[in-house]
Formats: structure tokens, sequence, C-alpha cells
């Protein structure tokens, strides 16, 4: 279900949410130093997926889904802006001595229907998300360590969750996308119950989203009645906060942040270099199951250029290594640098000279298409033709697992060994780069078991350098994220995507 990015799409699709378009607000100022008032509806726009959308919150994979389950549902541990686990749903945690066994103390909670939460909500919803003929749970892969034949239960309030090796990082893997806890029992998720801070409405995939406070949710009460949350292109979000449509705009692009400086009705709100951005290289196939050709074209990036143009210069140069500034990045290795002279004796080395390699792209995300020109453009002062096509957004971080030599990638923030999991073992879901090495999986694996903190480092350091070297990541930037906010809307802190404090609507209010 493409949404129409015109001005006119946009309130058709905010009618059939059941939205009652406010006024355009006035000048206001952006302080927050007013105290909160309760009331009122907020409207969020965020780039949509089309009938690919979900309610189920094991099997999100896009924002606009995240953001829904993030109203209805909660975790065990999210993370904060730093990317450490902090509590939600579990008040505290404590592993035994070599990590293998983690007892998991639940704070008082209750679903929507008036079930309170307790250990068998989290086992069941364990065993769901590893359910093996659910091929679309996007933890099942990074949760795969739990042995839940021997995690149980220990009174009312605490779940002990039992490890088939020992891992250091459950507490992370915990607060990872598509972990929340459900209601023992769940089966439909097109009937969602959870304990989140807004009760379900309504839900049209592609198009709307609404609920309704929850007044019991353990954290309080939020502060607006009701909550919409919409899907639209780039256009229409930016149409629609501009003309007062929306308080809330998702993602918006480095242009749209210079043309509303002047802006006396809107803000942006950035959160520095929290995204990562790149291209996918095919390590599987021909001509990048060759190293060399790999590493010819991460030479052949002109990462300044990408930076400045794609991004407007709001981010910072990539070094083929995710988590920049996150806890586990490796210091002290050198930032990667364009070297075309180099690129070609590699390129020649390997066979891939004057070969003509796709690139595989999409407008799923703001700025993929003119990157993949733009690294087109600077591979072939090397003699490497890179063919541009471009598939559909609703289905193009699924199609891109299999389609093409190069693909366009970005990732929000994580944890690094959320990602290595999500992305880079054997098995990983979103393993866009066909990275299949067992001996890096092993070490990996090590890794995480390593219960001191400085080696733990030292050996994710070296994993990472590891893929940077001989990996398919080609990271040419981290982007800083752009929100755009009116100003009678008060509360959105600017933080990375996947963290707590990300699309928190139920601390929010409106002037």
């Amino acid at each position: 279900m493409p949404v129409d990015s015109t001005r006119r799409g946009f309130l058709g699709l905010a009618g059939a949410a059941g939205a009652v378009l406010l006024s355009s607000c006035g000048p206001g100022g952006s302080s927050d130093s007013a105290p909160p008032r309760r009331g009122g509806t907020l409207r969020a726009v965020f780039p949509g997926a089309g009938a690919k959308e979900t309610l189920d919150p094991h099997a999100q994979r896009q924002f606009v889904d995240i953001a829904r389950h993030k109203a209805i549902f909660d975790k065990l541990v999210d993370l904060d802006a730093t990317l450490r686990p902090v509590p939600r749903l579990a008040r505290s945690w404590q592993p035994n001595a070599d990590g293998t066994v983690w007892r998991f103390t639940l704070r008082a909670a209750t679903f929507h229907d008036g079930h309170p939460l307790d250990p068998d909500d989290v086992l069941f919803s364990l065993s769901r998300i590893l359910d093996p003929g659910a091929a679309d749970h996007l933890a099942k892969g990074s949760l795969s360590v739990i042995d839940l034949k021997r995690s149980r239960a220990v009174g009312k309030h605490t779940v002990e969750i039992t490890l088939k090796r020992p891992n250091a990082e459950l507490p992370s893997l915990l607060a990872m996308t598509g972990t929340a806890v459900v209601r023992n029992g769940y089966r439909d998720p097109s009937r969602p119950v959870g304990t989140g801070p807004f009760r379900f409405g309504s839900f049209t995939a592609g198009r709307s989203f609404t609920a309704r406070r929850f007044d019991d949710h353990w954290a309080g009460a939020p502060y607006i009645d009701e909550l919409h949350i919409l899907s639209a292109a780039t256009e229409a979000r930016s149409n629609a906060v501009q003309a007062g449509e929306v308080e809330y705009a998702h993602e918006m692009t480095p242009t749209f942040a210079r043309l509303i400086r002047a802006n006396t009705r809107v803000r942006i709100v950035s959160a520095p270099r929290s995204g990562a951005v790149g291209f996918a290289l095919k390590t599987d196939r021909p001509p990048f199951d060759d190293p060399d050709a790999a590493m010819a074209l991460k030479l052949l990036a002109d990462r300044k250029r990408l930076v400045d143009v794609v991004l407007g210069g709001q981010g910072d140069l990539g070094n083929d290594m995710y988590g920049k500034g996150y806890e586990y990045y490796p210091a002290g290795v050198p930032q990667r640098e364009r070297d075309v002279a180099e690129a070609r004796r590699l390129l020649r080395r390997s066979g891939a000279l004057n070969k003509r390699v796709t690139l595989y792209t999409s407008t799923a995300a703001d700025g993929f298409v003119d990157a993949a020109h733009l690294l087109a453009g600077q591979a072939a002062d090397a003699g490497l033709r890179i063919e541009v096509t471009t598939g559909p957004p609703e289905s193009y971080f699924t199609d891109l697992l299999g389609t093409g030599m190069v693909g366009s990638h970005r990732c929000g923030a994580m944890p690094i060994p959320t990602y290595i999991s999500e992305r880079l073992l054997d098995g990983s879901p979103q393993n866009a780069t066909a990275w299949h090495h067992k001996d890096f999986d092993q070490d990996f694996a090590q890794a995480q078991a390593i219960t001191d903190e400085k080696k733990r480092t030292a050996r994710y350091g070296s994993a990472l350098r590891t893929v940077r070297d001989k990996g398919g990541l080609l990271l040419w930037g981290h982007s800083d994220w752009l929100n755009a906010v009116a100003n009678r809307l008060h509360g959105v802190k600017g933080m990375p995507p996947n963290t707590v404090d990300w699309a928190r609507f139920d601390r929010v209010w409106l002037a």
C-alpha cells in the first residue's frame, strides 16, 4: 500500500485515522520550562512500509512499527542514551558467577485487561520469540542462547533465565527490538494487549494507528489523552508538520532542517551520530567473495563527499565499523581514506576490473538512491562499473537479503554486540553481507562469555576490525537523527533510535 507523498494524500490518510486536524499552531518557544499539561491528541508521522507494517511486536523491523509497539508494550530491559541496559519491567537483575543463569525481579505492572504481570508472561514471551516456525521474529537468533526448558518462575515476582552457554550481554539482548513482553497466551497480533502506556484503539497497515491513555501504567499515566501514529512519505511528513497537521515528524532530511531554521512553529530535535549508513557487499558471491574486491570498493568511497552531500554535513565519517562512539568501539583504528590507485590494483588482482556490479537500492530511506549514484560515480574512477537498480520500499529490507551484489544499508542505534548478533553471524536474520564464518561466530560467542569487561571489550574490538578488513560492510557515515517537532509539543528528547526515550510519547505534552 504505497502512501501518496503529496499533501492531499496525507490529509486523506489522516482522515482515515479518525484524527481531528487542529488549526495551525501559532508561534511558540521550544522551552520545556513550563510544567507538563494533561490532555489532547498527539499526531506523529513516520516513514511507512505499506502492507508490511505489523502489530506483532516480535516481528517489527520498521521504525513506525517499533513506535506503535512501544506505545502498547514494554520490555524487560531497555537502552539508555549510551546504549547501556536500564530497567523497565525488570526492576533489577543478577547473574550467577559465570553468566549462565540470570534472575530478573519484576516490578508491579498490569496488562490492559487487568492481568498482573507475572513470570509466566515473560516465559511465554520468550517462547513466542524463539518459536522455530516464526522466521520473522527479529530477536530469535540473538536470544537463541536461552535454554527455555531450564528457565523457570521463582515465586510471583522473579523469573530465572538459564542460558545454554555463558553470556554477559543478556540484559542488552533483552533490550533489542522485537523483545516486548506479551500476555501469556497471546495469539492474535490484531488484538494487542500489553503493559504499555497506551491501550490499543485501531490499526490500518500503511496508514494509521490510534491508542488511548492507560491510566494504570506502572510508570504513571501519559500526559496526552490519545496518540495517533501515521505513515507517510518524506514530502508528506514535511508538509504535514509545517501545516500544523501533526506535532511530530520522524526522520527528516538535512535539507528540511535547513529550510525550517527560520520557522517559528517547528523545530528540529536531533540526536548526533545516531545512525550508521553505508553499503552491504555480498561476500557469498562474485566479485565480493574475494576480500580484495571488497576492499577495493571500500577504498573507492569518498566518505567526506558522501557525508557532505547525502547527510548535508550532519554526521561523521564512517570507518567500516558499526557503533562509533558506543561502548566497545575500538580506539586508535586509522580512518580509511580514499585510494584510487590501490583500489585499481586490488580490482585487477581480484579480476573485478571493468566488471559490472549491480547495486540494489530503494527510496525506503532518505538518501539511499543519492548515495548509490554517488558511489557508482566514485567507483568508475578505478574501472569498476556499478549499475544501480531500485526496488520497492515496502519490501526493500527483506529483498536486500538476497538481491544484488551490493545494497544500501543503514542501522539505528543498538549495542555493538547486538549489531553483530543481528547482522554478522551465520544465522543472523539481517545478514545482508552474507558473512558466514563459523570461526567468527565462535570467537564472538567466546567474547560474550567473558565476564571481565576490559577483556570482553578487547575481543569485540577485534571482531569489528576483522569485519572492517575482511568483511562486506562499507559504512561511510554516522548520521545525525533529525526529527521535526511542533513548538506546541514539549518533552521530546533528542535520543538515538531504539533507546528508551526515543519515540516516547507517554512523557510528552501539548501546550
